[in-house]
C-alpha cells in the first residue's frame, strides 16, 4: 500500500485528519516545516512547501495527497504563494499518479447566498482572499475536467474544536475571554446565525472522502450541525458553561485592527465582516446522506472543547 500524505500536517485539520487515517492505512506521511507524530508509525518529512522540488519529493510515492496547510492569514502572502504552491502540488500529483484532496473554505461563495450554503452555491468572491481561493479551485477543477488529475474539494465553514489556538475565531474572540471572566467579542452583529464545522468531524470526513473512489472529481461540504446559534446564543451558551456573565461587545473594523496587534488572525478580518452581518448557515446534507454521518452537535462540541482545553 502506498503512502497517504498530509501537506501541512501540524494544523488544526491536519492533526485531526492524521488521527482519522489509521482506519484506512498504516502508511501515513506527515509533511511540514516541523512535523510531529500523531500516530506511532507516522513517517515525518521536513519540507519547505513553497519549494516545488521539496513538494515533489514529499509527494513521491503517495497514493493520496491531502492539502491542509494553513498559510499566514495575509492577502499579500496568499496572493504571492498560494497559486505557485498549488501549481507545484498539481504537477507532482500528476507526475506521481497521486489523487488530490484539497481542504477548502467558503470564501469564494457569493455573499448573498450564505444562508443555506450547498455545494451548488454560486461562486462570486466578495473579498481579495476569496478571489485567491476561487483561483485555486479553478486550477484543480480545470485539471479534473481535462482528465489529467483525480481530485476532490472538501469544504468547511469556519471551524472550532479542541486543541485549536490562534486559528479559530470562536476560540480567540469568545471561548478564551469568557473562560477568564472577560468580555467576549463578536464581529458584525450578534443577531445572525453562524455555523461552525467541528474539527474532529472534518478530519474523519476528509479521511473518508480520500479513501472513497466514487467521492472524487466533485465538491463536498464537511459535516456541520444544523440550526446554528446566533452570535448572542453562542456567547450565552459558552458563558453558561463557564458559569460567568455573557458580557460581550461588537467588534467594529477599528476594534478588529487594534485587536489584530495582539491576535494576528484578527488583523485581516475587516474584509470578512460580511460573513457576520447576515445569516451564515452551512448545509452538509450531501455528505451526511452519502455516508450516513451525523455531525457533532454544537452542545457536544463545546462540551468537548471545554473539557479538553479548560478543565485541567
Amino acid at each position: 500500500m502506498t503512502k497517504q500524505t498530509i501537506l501541512g500536517a501540524g494544523g488544526a485539520i491536519g492533526v485531526e485528519l492524521a488521527k482519522a487515517l489509521p482506519k484506512y492505512t498504516d502508511k501515513i506521511r506527515l509533511v511540514s516545516r516541523n512535523p510531529q507524530k500523531v500516530n506511532e508509525k507516522d513517517e515525518l518529512v521536513k519540507a519547505d512547501l513553497l519549494n516545488p522540488k521539496e513538494v515533489d519529493k514529499a509527494i513521491k510515492g503517495s497514493s493520496v495527497v491531502y492539502v491542509t496547510i494553513g498559510f499566514p492569514y495575509s492577502y499579500k502572502f496568499w496572493k504571492t504563494n498560494w497559486p505557485p504552491f498549488m501549481s507545484s502540488v498539481i504537477d507532482a500529483c500528476k507526475k506521481h499518479d497521486a489523487k488530490l484532496v484539497f481542504f477548502d473554505n467558503i470564501y469564494m461563495y457569493d455573499q448573498n447566498h450564505l444562508n443555506g450554503m450547498t455545494e451548488e452555491t454560486p461562486l462570486n468572491p466578495p473579498s481579495k482572499k476569496g478571489e485567491v481561493r476561487a483561483e485555486l479551485v479553478k486550477m484543480i477543477m480545470d485539471e479534473v475536467d481535462k482528465g489529467t488529475l483525480t481530485a476532490l474539494i472538501a469544504r468547511a465553514a469556519d471551524f472550532y474544536g479542541p486543541g485549536i489556538k490562534n486559528t479559530s475565531v470562536l476560540t480567540e474572540m469568545v471561548i478564551d475571554p469568557l473562560s477568564k471572566g472577560k468580555t467576549a467579542d463578536w464581529m458584525g452583529s450578534v443577531h445572525f446565525k453562524h455555523a461552525f464545522t467541528y474539527t474532529p468531524d472534518a478530519g474523519k470526513a476528509t479521511a473518508l472522502l480520500g479513501n472513497t473512489d466514487s467521492a472524487y472529481n466533485q465538491v463536498w461540504h464537511m459535516p456541520t450541525a444544523k440550526n446554528p446559534p446566533s452570535g448572542k446564543e453562542w456567547i450565552e451558551q459558552i458563558a453558561s458553561a463557564f458559569n460567568t456573565k455573557p458580557k460581550h461587545r461588537v467588534a467594529s473594523k477599528f476594534i478588529l485592527k487594534m485587536m489584530g496587534i495582539f491576535i494576528p488572525v484578527l488583523r485581516e478580518m475587516p474584509e470578512m465582516l460580511y460573513q457576520y452581518d447576515r445569516d451564515y448557515v452551512f448545509n452538509s446534507d450531501k455528505f451526511e446522506k452519502a455516508f450516513n454521518f451525523k455531525p457533532t452537535s454544537y452542545e457536544d462540541g463545546l462540551k468537548e472543547i471545554i473539557k479538553t482545553d479548560y478543565l485541567n
